[in-house]
């Protein structure tokens, strides 16, 4: 027989499988620390581990996110999983995950991210992570390898490659992402839902990579908004400066990154800044036989000039591509209604 404190115990193990901690500016433990952190990355590396409840699913740790500005670099491990990083602001504005580092200086794209996200159930609310190296080449705000991601009310803020949405089932609804070259790039299987999409130079916003016409992957950008604010002019030698965007001071949906692209927009609002004809097909015209670039109700847009080589897609068509059905995968993963439950 079991003392009935021991099973009080158990039984509060197994109802209580979630841990919260905090992080917050004035926390004067370190990695010492058990519930309370300085850093975000402290607060990652030595949480305490959540439980699993009676039916044996896991829980979540909640890092919840003092307002102020963490000048850090974050990286969440593949064997991190249903990580929650919380913005405890009224606003995304007030929890800030900001670097500045360029492709330059770091020695590659691929080694300038303030935030890498490789740990799969992961998700951000009420957050900005930047890179604030500007327009000075490839600088990327976050890179997400995770599956089963999701960004809710968030800010992702840079200039060239902003995010890396890199591989993984990926989902980012009521957030804003801001960026002029590329900013949105890799080849997650991803859906952008209720955002605003925001241009602060010309360029080209999609530059998905999908390599084979069999893979699962894309990007859909559905009930969203593009905005754009071309007025100041790009430093000379800056990112993209010598591009058909900048010289023409236009804005583009996307271009092939790989061969077989695959970027949807639907029931989208479309700025004014955007080229006549859409899409760009990165100076190779065999990208357009295997691009697969489509568009369904949006404004903004001007049917009898777009690219003749994109999809002009039929309700039907535009269903597939729904946040439920193009995320599914063999799980059966509810993107909507996961964000739907985090704070």
């Amino acid at each position: 027989m079991f003392p009935a404190t021991l099973l009080m115990a158990a039984a509060v193990t197994l109802s209580a499988q979630d841990i919260h901690v905090r992080v917050s500016p004035d926390v004067k433990t370190g990695i010492e620390g058990k519930t309370e952190f300085p850093k975000i990355q402290n607060a990652l590396d030595h949480h305490p581990n959540a439980g699993v409840d009676a039916q044996g699913r896991p829980g979540r740790v909640y890092i919840e996110i003092e307002p102020g500005v963490y000048h850090e670099r974050i990286i969440v491990t593949q064997n991190h999983r249903n990580i929650t990083l919380v913005g405890m602001g009224k606003s995304p504005a007030e929890v800030v995950i900001t670097n500045s580092l360029n492709a330059s200086q770091a020695g590659g794209t691929f080694f300038t991210e303030t935030a890498e996200i490789n740990g799969d159930g992961f998700a951000a609310v009420n957050l900005t992570i930047e890179n604030t190296a500007g327009n000075t080449g490839q600088a990327v705000a976050a890179a997400v390898r995770a599956d089963r991601a999701i960004f809710k009310h968030c800010r992702l803020l840079g200039h060239q490659d902003t995010l890396f949405a890199d591989a993984g089932r990926q989902y980012y609804v009521d957030s804003y992402i801001e960026g002029g070259v590329d900013f949105i790039f890799g080849n997650a299987a991803a859906v952008f839902e209720r955002d605003e999409l925001h241009f602060n130079g010309p360029g080209y916003l999609t530059a998905h990579s999908r390599s084979a016409d069999d893979q699962p992957t894309g990007y859909v950008v559905i009930d969203s908004r593009v905005t754009a604010d071309l007025g100041a002019e790009p430093p000379a030698g800056g990112a993209g400066s010598g591009s058909s965007a900048a010289a023409k001071r236009q804005v583009y949906l996307g271009r092939p990154w790989r061969p077989y692209a695959r970027v949807v927009y639907i029931r989208t609002i479309l700025p004014a800044e955007l080229a006549p004809e859409g899409w760009n097909n990165w100076g190779k015209e065999s990208n357009e036989k295997t691009a697969w670039f489509g568009e369904n109700g949006n404004t903004g847009i001007n049917l009898k000039t777009v690219a003749a080589w994109s999809h002009q897609l039929t309700a039907e068509e535009a269903g597939q591509f729904s946040p439920k059905a193009f995320l599914a995968g063999s799980d059966g993963w509810e993107a909507a209604s996961d964000a739907a439950r985090l704070p």
